[in-house]
């Protein structure tokens, strides 16, 4: 007869031989299984390594590209805007890429008779009637309120006023009067200027930044297409921005049936590339009276200006 005994005996040898299988199984398996992994990590390192080197290969490459554009600038720019007077605007964010443009406008012979930062406060709503009241009061005798817009949007009346100051029209503006315009703009904080500046340029060059991302992020937009509406309807204006982010000025540009007839525009200024484009397209649309868009992004017909008379 069976007894409890047995039955416990039995269970454990049960158990013993399980416990046994599995201590030799994991042995034999131990070794191919854990070489096996050693491989696959192996080769996922020299993987990584290959990608690393080809992303180092490209940065090397993007790198030369840029070389190569600057060293090859003064070849294509070479004396395209000698003796012309040019004023240089960058808009918020576009500091560093505007100081690229004026060395390819001077590379080409330009003369740079101002170099003018907005900063973000002028596109500000919430600064709108200050900003119309200042322009309002800074007129001058040689810069008169009479050619100012004759409505309540601070941003295009300044815009109108700056143009006034900067641009040649029917006079050059008095050198005082011109001054005291860009001082009254800029003790408030709505523009900053790198060096003394002077009246009397024949076109504008508008460098944007990125564009704004902030609750006001569509109001901005809408004004700096505002001011470059004011800049362009007396003398030629090209805009040098980038492509990238939804509200950005070259797009809403390349988008305005009207604006986009008249106002000269390069997507990819951060680069050198599109910094020797910049002025190959202010020489095009200056003295040769051709209104272009050039780069990479969206409504560009080319990456540079045709070398075709």
């Amino acid at each position: 007869m069976i007894n409890f005994r047995y039955h416990v005996v039995s269970l454990t040898a049960v158990f013993l031989a399980l416990a046994i299988g599995l201590v030799v199984g994991t042995a034999a398996l131990n070794g191919p299984v854990s070489e096996n992994l050693k491989e696959q990590l192996a080769n996922l390192n020299k993987d990584n390594n290959v990608k690393r080197d080809q992303v180092n290969q490209y940065k090397e490459e993007l790198t030369r590209n840029q070389d190569f554009a600057t060293e090859t600038a003064p070849y294509v720019l070479a004396g395209k805007l000698t003796s012309r007077r040019i004023a240089v605007v960058a808009l918020p964010g576009g500091k560093d890429s505007a100081d690229g443009v004026i060395k390819m406008l001077s590379v080409a012979g330009a003369t740079i008779t101002a170099h003018v930062t907005i900063e973000d406060k002028f596109f500000d709503p919430n600064f709108t009637n200050q900003l119309l009241d200042l322009a309002d009061q800074s007129s001058q005798p040689t810069i008169p309120a009479a050619g100012l817009p004759s409505n309540s949007d601070g941003v295009e009346t300044a815009s109108a006023l700056l143009g006034l100051t900067l641009l040649q029209g029917a006079t050059v503006p008095n050198p005082e009067d011109v001054t005291t315009v860009l001082t009254a703009l800029a003790k408030p904080g709505y523009i900053s200027v790198a060096e003394k500046a002077s009246g009397g340029a024949e076109a504008i060059v508008l460098v944007a930044g990125a564009p704004a991302t902030d609750k006001d992020a569509t109001q901005k937009a809408k004004n700096k297409i505002t001011m470059a509406d004011q800049l362009s309807k007396s003398r030629p204006l090209v805009v040098g921005g980038d492509s990238a982010g939804d509200n950005n000025l070259v797009s809403g540009l390349r988008g305005d049936p009207t604006l986009v007839k008249r106002i000269s525009t390069v997507d990819n200024v951060s680069t050198v590339q599109g910094q020797v484009a910049t002025a190959m397209t202010t020489h095009e649309l200056l003295v040769k009276g051709k209104v272009g868009q050039y780069g990479l992004a969206a409504g560009a017909t080319s990456l540079v200006p045709s070398a075709a008379p």
